[in-house]
């Protein structure tokens, strides 16, 4: 292209296309740092500086153009605006370096009206860049009116639609809603919680929520829905009473919470209540069902051990409390002989005595479960003695009550007392210390006792013991040891006893009368007695002794059906002969009702089996030598204790006199010396063991 030659009318030659090309670089980059302080270029530097450089060029023709391209200059400012560089600062400091750049540019100084033409290419660029900025903001704006105007429909919609909602779930819920201010008055509320208070909507508009409440349980609302309003809950779900319009008191789960405005200010308070009345109804109901006794109505053990820590806790500090344990005395009888059913009877009679012999006391009675019962006073001074208390329980049980119209039952009772027990004593313990009480008088044959500190120890450590008899005898800790029978004249061995023996690692070694009591408490008596049989016959059949095997028998094993089928097998699997056997049956059980150790002892007989009375002691034991062909007898240990007692001589003497008769041999046993012995063979007894015979044959472990 050719221009005006700036001097005369010599034609003009455009600047050289290479020189300009070497000002391009440097003029975009400084133009292109220039704006990118004034604006937000979504672009990287690179792909800026690329822009401005072409943008420039565009400048450049422009300029030298004649005339001038001022719509080629309007389409660079446009250009500007379409890469965003529309800050505040961004036209300004673009004519500023675009103007000096211009007319400094070496390649245009021989441009003639190089300032006016400059002039006219920047006014045009910014008016170009105006025109398009202002095109863009209208169009920005537009779109901003219709953004806003779609977001306003879609709200007035949802707003609509949510309300709908609101609406429907407001008057179609089963619950009961309230819609209330923060103080409490109500707004609105719907059909199902007039119906609930027996309402109209109207009435419980005209009040407040608290209006609603039993008066007893208005200040706890009131400061929970504080908590509420004031943010320090989330929300708030609770049970509370209501008044109805009859005054009825009902049950309700009030679950509320806050409706805030568009800045999070609490405004209203929306409340949802749920009747409970029924299923509360129902909860006490089974709650009073699981904590009594269905048959008495009284309250159960799990009742009276919960409240006995509150009572211990409330009781005068001075007068303590009292616990009275009762154990009806053979119930089994009365429902055995009676039925069930008038046993029942039996046990809501006897509720009844003792609520009226406790009448005007501070007192919780209890069914603690069978036929037990407990009683606990809170003392007071005018409290009667515990002895008075006693006589008045066992005077009332003992009225018979004629429960079928023809049948009149008394029944009696084992009373365990605990006296003033230790305010900071738990419910188990002295629930534990009545029963150990009510055990030691079952067992001693009294009526009544009381809980003795010493005695309660000694009880503790038996029962440690016995409920550490099953590990013990696991871990082979209880053992069979063996001791000799001797004959009493000449002291040569007839025969050896198999005993238990216990080696225990902090007791020392119990003896065998301790193992079987301990046994027959927890219910081992019969398994460990047989497995004392069985493995005293194989010991004795390996070690070859010649002498017969006694081994005692306890009341359940000589009861025990099984018995001779047990001995049979252990007679076969050891090989050892019949008559070698001697099981020691107790005379008691021998004369018992049922007549089954009486059976097991002369069906022994019938296979070869030598069977021995033990606790021989009575002129009632004689008949059993009589009746049961056995002809060995060992005298029963309390006669063997008070053998010296003058009362005591002569009948000692018959009773061996009357065995002698029957053919039978007397064998005695705590023989501890030389002195003992020659007393024994004076009273005609013809076996003896005890300390002082240490000999035993074929190697057997002493017990």
């Amino acid at each position: 292209m050719t221009v005006p030659h700036p001097r005369g009318d010599h034609p003009r030659q455009k600047p050289s296309a290479e020189r300009a090309a070497r000002r391009l670089g440097t003029l975009a980059r400084k133009w292109g740092y220039l704006i990118s302080t004034t604006a937000y270029l979504p672009h990287t530097p690179e792909e800026i500086e690329r822009e401005l450089a072409v943008l420039v060029g565009r400048l450049f023709e422009a300029v030298v153009s004649d005339p001038p391209e001022l719509e080629e200059a309007g389409a660079v400012g446009a250009r500007l605006v379409e890469l965003r560089c529309v800050g505040a600062d961004s036209l300004r400091r673009s004519l500023e370096v675009l103007g000096k750049a211009l007319l400094r540019e070496p390649e245009l100084r021989r441009v003639d009206g190089l300032a006016e033409r400059v002039v006219l290419v920047l006014g045009a660029l910014s008016s170009g860049y105006g025109e398009t900025l202002r095109e863009d903001i209208q169009k920005r704006q537009e779109a901003l009116s219709r953004a806003l105007l779609k977001v306003e429909q879609e709200t007035r919609q949802k707003q609509v639609i949510t309300r709908a909602q609101f609406e429907e779930v407001f008057s179609g819920s089963a619950s009961g809603v309230a819609l209330t201010e923060l103080d409490g008055r109500v707004l609105r509320a719907n059909a199902a919680l007039a119906k609930t208070l027996n309402r109209t909507p109207a009435e419980i508009a005209a009040m407040t929520l608290f209006d609603l409440v039993h008066p007893e349980e208005v200040d706890e609302l009131r400061k929970a829905y504080g908590e509420l309003v004031a943010g320090r809950l989330h929300r708030l779900r609770v049970g509370r009473r209501l008044v109805g319009r009859d005054g009825e008191p009902m049950w309700a789960t009030f679950a509320a919470s806050v409706i805030r405005d568009a800045v999070g200010a609490p405004r209203q308070l929306i409340t949802i209540v749920d009747d409970d009345t029924e299923v509360s109804l129902l909860q006490r109901r089974l709650s009073h069902q699981a904590l009594h006794d269905v048959l008495t109505a009284l309250p159960n053990r799990q009742f009276f051990s919960t409240r006995l820590e509150n009572l211990l806790r409330e009781a005068d500090a001075s007068r303590g409390v009292t616990l009275f344990h009762l154990d009806l005395d053979g119930f089994s009888q009365i429902t055995g002989g009676l039925g069930q059913d008038l046993g029942d009877r039996v046990l809501r009679g006897v509720a009844g005595k003792l609520k009226t012999v406790f009448d005007g006391e501070k007192a919780l009675i209890a069914r603690l479960g069978g036929d037990e019962f407990g009683v606990l006073v809170q003392n007071t001074g005018d409290t009667p003695g515990v002895l008075t208390l006693v006589r008045r329980i066992t005077h009332e049980l003992a009225e018979p009550e004629y429960v079928d119209g023809h049948h009149g039952v008394a029944v009696s009772a084992s009373i365990g007392v605990v006296h003033r027990p230790p305010r900071d004593i738990t419910p188990a313990e002295l629930l534990r210390a009545s029963d150990l009480t009510l055990r030691r008088v079952q067992r001693a044959g009294a009526q009544w006792g009381l809980f003795d500190r010493e005695l309660d120890r000694r009880d503790r450590h038996d029962f440690g013991l016995a409920a550490a008899m099953a590990g013990a005898w696991e871990t082979g800790e209880i053992e069979v040891g063996y001791r000799p029978l001797v004959a009493a004249v000449g002291g040569s061995v007839l025969g050896v006893e198999a005993r238990l023996r216990w080696n225990h690692p902090a007791e020392g070694v119990l003896p065998h009368e301790t193992c079987v009591r301990l046994a027959g408490e927890t219910g081992l008596a019969l398994p460990l007695g047989t497995w004392l049989l069985r493995t005293a016959v194989e010991q004795v059949a390996v070690a070859g002794v010649a002498v017969p095997l006694t081994v005692e028998l306890t009341s359940h094993q000589a009861a025990d059906p099984e018995l001779v089928g047990e001995i049979r097998g252990v007679l076969e699997s050891s090989g050892l002969a019949p008559e070698r056997l001697r099981p020691g049956f107790p005379a008691a059980t021998l004369l018992a009702d049922s007549g089954d150790a009486a059976d097991n002892l002369k069906v022994l007989a019938e296979i070869g089996v030598g069977a021995e009375i033990h606790e021989f002691g009575a002129a009632a034991d004689v008949t059993c030598l009589v009746d049961m062909p056995t002809r060995t007898v060992r005298l029963a240990a309390d006669v063997l204790a008070h053998r010296n007692h003058p009362l005591l001589a002569g009948s000692l003497a018959a009773l061996i006199d009357a065995a002698h008769e029957a053919g039978a041999v007397v064998s005695v046993t705590g023989v501890d010396d030389d002195a003992q012995a020659e007393w024994w063979q004076e009273r005609g007894a013809d076996v003896a063991c005890g300390p002082l015979y240490t000999a035993l044959p074929g190697g057997l472990p002493r017990c």
